[in-house]
Order: structure tokens, then sequence, then C-alpha cells
């Protein structure tokens, strides 16, 4: 057995439904040979050589020969009644809420879980590639315990089809199922038949509703623009506190002393004073429009420099 290839000798870790050959032998022929290659019946037992075509039966079995029975193995461990839950939950911006996605896993069972805050768009998200190397870590360990790669709904996993599909397939090729706790989809995807046709139909409506999304977040950019607003933070000086700290800098009041005479009206840092900094930056707009010459600030100490707008 040691000899054989990976695919046969996982193949023939079952007894074969169609010819009844018996585990540790290879299939055989109606006249009693050593057939070329395995049935379909029996390596279809086999997750990950579910959607090969066929498995050939190596050389060194005698393909061709009078069949003979090969010697007894270990019948199948028994898989363990509670499947390994690989959790993982991702949210794309800090704002959003990612704490019903923990709970729901944790209630499925998962352990352990992997999460992160990035967007889809992101392609390297450091926490996902962990989370499927675990599970497939567990799966290559224990090859006969159910590992299941549980998340909230499919577009945590991704918003474009042809990554979905290619998560999906990666899964199925190492034997690990997918199992969606919410969406269209919920439960354990099923890679054959119709679960393959359903998921390649909902990974491309998910991707479609990224592009929606991003279009309708471009219109809306655009509209505001043209209503007057551009968007980004608030202005650290209004157009008041302006006319105020060139009103108390003409007295000759100096610049740190306008700064703490300031109080920002709004954002994150509303009711603190601007810092001297801000204030040198707001100087800039101090003079009349249309004037030759601009008050201009340069930190050189307290100096203050009138320098003529090029």
């Amino acid at each position: 057995m040691a000899e054989l290839t990976d695919p046969a000798a996982a193949v023939e870790a079952f007894d074969c439904p169609m010819c009844e050959a018996s585990a540790g032998s290879a299939c055989r022929t109606r006249d009693g040979k050593v057939a070329p290659k395995y049935h379909t019946p029996r390596f279809m037992l086999v997750p990950q050589l579910r959607a090969e075509l066929e498995v050939r039966t190596p050389a060194l079995r005698g393909v061709g020969r009078p069949w003979r029975a090969g010697p007894a193995i270990e019948a199948v461990p028994p898989v363990s009644a509670r499947p390994t839950r690989v959790g993982y939950a991702r949210c794309s911006t800090a704002q959003q809420e990612r704490q019903s996605q923990l709970d729901a896993l944790t209630e499925a069972g998962c352990e352990p879980i992997f999460s992160e805050k990035i967007s889809t768009r992101v392609r390297a998200r450091p926490e996902f590639p962990r989370a499927m190397e675990y599970a497939r870590t567990i799966k290559q360990a224990v090859p006969h315990q159910r590992v299941i790669f549980t998340v909230h709904e499919m577009k945590r996993l991704s918003r474009g089809a042809a990554e979905l599909l290619t998560i999906a397939e990666d899964l199925r090729h190492h034997d690990i199922e997918l199992e969606l706790l919410t969406g269209p989809l919920q439960g354990i995807y099923n890679p054959s038949g119709h679960g393959a046709a359903l998921f390649a139909f909902f990974s491309g409506m998910a991707e479609s509703e990224r592009e929606y999304i991003r279009e309708k977040f471009l219109e809306g950019q655009a509209s505001a623009r043209e209503r007057g607003r551009h968007g980004g933070r608030p202005k650290v000086l209004d157009e008041d506190m302006i006319v105020y700290a060139r009103s108390l800098r003409e007295r000759g009041v100096a610049v740190p002393d306008i700064a703490r005479k300031l109080v920002i009206p709004s954002g994150k840092n509303k009711g603190e004073h601007p810092s001297i900094a801000s204030v040198y930056r707001g100087a800039r707009r101090w003079g009349e429009p249309g004037s030759a010459r601009r008050e201009q600030p340069w930190a050189r100490g307290r100096c203050w420099v009138r320098q003529p707008v090029r």
C-alpha cells in the first residue's frame, strides 16, 4: 500500500460497491482480471476525487492480469460525531458592527474564529488565509474528521464571483465543507449538482450587488459636489473665526494668543483650541480678495513677514 499513489490509496480504503473488491484491493473486471481504472462508484466515495472522470489503477497492481485479493487493511476509522468548525468573520470598515457575526459563529460551535475589519476590495486579507490554512491543516492531520468552514453569509467571503468560486473549489478539493449561516444558501453548501449551480448564481448576484453599491456611491458624490458639498473633514477655521482672528492680528495680538482665543466649532476636536499651525494656515485667507499683496505666514519665531503673492 505504501507504494500506491495517493489517489489509489484513498480509493482502496473503501470496498468497491460495483465489483465488490475489498478494501486494500484493486477493482476487477467481469473476466476476473485487474481493472485498468477504479470504478466510478468507488472513487466517488472520496470527496476530493468526485470531480475526476477516472482514476487509473497503478501498474504495480498487475493491470490486465488475473485478479487476486490484496492484503487486508484496517477499515476507515469512524468520523467523529462532532465536526470541527472553523469560523471567519469580516466587516469592511471600522464603523460597521461585527459582534453579531462573532455571536452567530460562537453559537454555531466554531472554534477557533478568525475575524478582521477589511474591505473585500483589498487583495491581502491576512486573517482569511490563516483561517483557510487552519482548516486544511486539521483535515490533513485527521483526514476522516469532518471539517466545516463557517461564515455568517456569502459576502463575508468575497463579493467577486470569480473569487467566490475559487474559494469554493479550494474547499471542495481539500474535502472541507462550507457553511453559510444566513442568506439564500443558508446551510452547508453542497459542491455537486444543483448546489454548484446555485452557488455560481448567487456569487454573480453578490458581485452585481457590490457594483450597484459602488455606482450609487459615486452618483451620491457627484450630486453632493453639484450642491457645493465636497466631503472630507470639516474646516478647523470657519469664515467667522478668520474674520475675528484677522481683527486680533491687526491689533497686534500674537498668533499663539490668537489660537488660544479661538474655539473649533465642529468635528472630533469640537470645543478645543486650534493649533498655532492651523492659525498660520488660515492666515492665507486673511487678505482681501483680488488684492495684489496678501499676508503670508512664515514661522520665524513670532515674526510676521509680508510677502507678495506670486
